[in-house]
């Protein structure tokens, strides 16, 4: 009997100094950071060693998960009783239905930095009451790559308005050249990419996007069926296994300059740099329809981080996710993370240089974020997916513009 109580005294002592040694200082806390950005693991190993150079009794444990597969993960981790300290969050609807499964803390208090953020950051992690349950950490730009060798040698210049392009793909294409590595496998990057990089020149940018929010308009509007209109004509300029083209395919097509342009994202930077060709891209953003109409450009929130609220390490979690709205996180999370820009208020340095050039055009622009991203992806069949497959269909030849927009329209039950 002395000997059970002894052991029982024991272990709660133990688990009573399981943060803390005998001089009473904290020992061995491990923060476990959910994310979907496996390509950025060594990256981001890096930049925790600045946080644990300050605190060498914690520990960031990052624990990437293929970015197609990432909610289903943290669903079903969530399910089980979510054990990650720290998450990375999808922005708006996705990112608000995990802080709806109640697992989220809430960090207007607790970040004292937050109130410094811009509104427009802040507003993709903030419910309708003002609760603020993510930390805004980066926005990706959105816009053309090429390659300057091809453009070099027949002595091309970007072009700044739509007619300029679709003149210099035309210029492209009777010289035997595939002018944009384009697919329709990936239908994810007809919307998310081309259409909301491009399109917000034609249908009128935040302005138009907001309305849409508001239900002053709907997705058959108009504007839209203009931007489509437009936008079906780069078709011809595509690889003629277009069909058959997935991400992996259309990335490898511009590679092998089997292509001259891509229309891409800030974040294919590190892509197209592990590839051995960054040398050799060139950036320019996504052409206004005239000359002197001010552009409008997608600077999207991408991703935010959230805080377990029942972590058994909230503290330590608390202490990370401040210093990560910190002047030093933003630095070494822009350099070594080119295309991702931080909302972090300071004044920064970019060593990247097609970053920079990315950056460049922000100025004077008209901001906004993908057109369906915010709202209307709150219930299933979202707007993204739904503008997704509309998309596919129409460049696969299966619908028209006016069918396309009225796939998306009847799936949004306007709008629940």
């Amino acid at each position: 009997m002395k000997l059970k109580f002894f052991m029982v005294l024991l272990i709660s002592f133990l688990l009573g100094c399981q943060k803390q040694n005998i001089s009473g200082e904290k020992e061995n806390i491990v923060l476990n950071f959910k994310s979907w950005r496996v390509e950025d693991s060594s990256r981001m190993d890096y930049i925790n060693s600045f946080f644990t150079k300050k605190y060498p009794y914690i520990s960031i444990k990052y624990n990437p998960v293929k970015s197609v597969d990432y909610d289903e993960s943290l669903d079903n981790e969530i399910k089980m009783g979510l054990s990650s300290d720290i998450v990375l969050l999808r922005s708006y609807d996705k990112g608000y239905r995990i802080y709806n499964k109640g697992v989220l803390l809430e960090l207007n208090k607790d970040i004292v930095k937050l109130k410094e953020y811009p509104q427009t950051a802040k507003n993709a992690w903030t419910t309708q009451s003002g609760i603020q349950y993510g930390l805004p950490i980066a926005g990706v730009l959105h816009g053309i790559y090429f390659r300057k060798s091809v453009f070099e040698q027949y002595n091309l210049e970007p072009p700044k308005t739509w007619d300029e392009f679709i003149d210099l793909c035309e210029f492209l294409y009777k010289k035997g050249i595939t002018p944009i590595s384009q697919g329709t496998v990936s239908e994810w990057t007809l919307y998310e990419v081309l259409f909301s990089g491009l399109g917000p020149n034609f249908y009128g940018g935040e302005e138009t996007r907001q309305e849409l929010l508001k239900k002053e308009i709907r997705i058959t509007d108009k504007k839209f069926v203009k931007t489509l209109n437009t936008l079906v004509e780069l078709k011809k300029y595509f690889p003629l296994n277009n069909k058959d083209l997935d991400y992996n395919g259309m990335l490898e097509n511009f590679k092998n300059k089997d292509s001259a342009m891509f229309i891409g994202g800030s974040w294919e930077i590190s892509i197209f740099k592990e590839m051995g060709v960054f040398d050799d891209i060139g950036y320019f953003a996504p052409p206004v329809e005239n000359l002197g109409d001010n552009l409008q450009y997608n600077f999207h929130v991408d991703m935010g981080v959230g805080i377990n609220k029942n972590s058994e390490n909230l503290e330590e979690a608390l202490l990370y996710v401040n210093w990560m709205a910190t002047d030093e996180f933003a630095q070494l999370f822009m350099n070594e993370l080119p295309g991702f820009f931080s909302f972090t208020p300071g004044i920064y340095s970019l060593d990247n240089e097609l970053s920079k050039k990315m950056y460049s055009y922000l100025h004077g622009s008209d901001k906004t974020v993908r057109t369906l991203w915010e709202g209307f992806s709150a219930q299933e069949p979202s707007g993204n997916s739904l503008m997704s497959t509309a998309l596919k269909k129409l460049y696969n030849n299966e619908v028209s513009v006016l069918e396309a927009l009225d796939y998306v329209n009847s799936g949004l039950s306007w709008y629940y």
